[in-house]
């Protein structure tokens, strides 16, 4: 995605994130997902490389970021996780996806699962950075993930900030956050990128709650916290789906309504293939984006 040549290249950006179904036989969701969302007009619309490795959906990554540039006209951007893969495996993908004129990479290391072997060639997620600019002469562009709140496997916020420096040193020339609840932290953190010497965008990662188990399962994996002003929603609702739902979006519109007017580079939506949530949080916030 290159807006060097274009007139808005500044402006605030808008995305979204959906995920590949885990069962081939759900595939038809993505689908009607996709259906729906492109009426909002993301600026591009990522795809996930399936939950916990390579064998939860990534051969579906293509197909659907296909669909998104083909049948809808939306840039797709393409996630690559490489901590289970070999080169030879990686360069198959990269074939695939220029094959089908997939120009827009997030390289990611991806999740350690103690039940799928990992691979030696790749050890993080700057080597697979600087692997895809080496081999591919230039035709991806290349976003890269940061973590507002520090990695989980990161000792210290300097480590985390060095290794992010690393990626983009190696050729990521945008970057898209963890989902984060306290704005603070993502503010603290993007003063840090800054004053390190990290100068590409920024978009802040935003994921609505609509289930209270789903969101403690994704705090534990990523690390993220939860300020009280939220856990209260969490618990006033826990058991009104209804309610907790549109608490969620309303908390989420919040941040981001902030977030924008603070300047942040752009806002990338975690969706959860929800386009229900995603439409309630289009509609009262578009007109915010400059």
């Amino acid at each position: 995605m290159d807006f060097s040549n274009n007139k808005e290249k500044d402006k605030q950006l808008f995305s979204f994130e959906v995920f590949p179904p885990k069962k081939d036989s759900n595939i038809e969701t993505i689908y009607k997902t996709l259906e729906e969302l492109k009426d909002l007009n993301p600026d591009f619309i990522s795809v996930t490389y399936g939950a916990g490795g390579r064998e939860a959906g990534n051969s579906k990554t293509c197909e659907i970021a296909s669909i998104i540039k083909d049948k809808y006209n939306i840039i797709p951007v393409a996630h690559l996780t490489c901590v289970n893969s070999s080169k030879a495996e990686v360069d198959a993908e990269l074939t695939n996806l220029k094959k089908h004129g997939i120009k827009n990479i997030l390289a990611l290391r991806g999740d350690i699962v103690p039940d799928i072997e990992r691979k030696n060639d790749f050890a993080h997620a700057s080597d697979l950075i600087n692997y895809i600019n080496e081999h591919s002469q230039g035709y991806f562009e290349i976003f890269g993930a940061c973590y507002p709140e520090v990695h989980v496997d990161a000792p210290d916020i300097i480590t985390d900030i060095s290794n992010l420096k690393k990626k983009v040193e190696a050729g990521a020339g945008h970057l898209i956050s963890q989902l984060f609840f306290d704005n603070g932290k993502f503010y603290d953190f993007c003063e840090k990128a800054r004053i390190a010497g990290i100068n590409v965008p920024i978009e802040a990662g935003i994921m609505p709650v609509t289930n209270k188990k789903q969101i403690e399962r994704m705090v534990t994996m990523c690390g993220a916290s939860l300020p009280s002003k939220f856990v209260k929603v969490l618990q006033r609702y826990e058991y009104a789906p209804e309610a907790l739902r549109d608490a969620g979006i309303a908390y989420a519109i919040d941040q981001i309504v902030d977030l924008l007017s603070n300047g942040v580079d752009g806002i990338h939506l975690y969706t959860m293939n929800n386009p229900y949530v995603a439409k309630k949080i289009n509609d009262a916030v578009r007109n915010l984006f400059l």
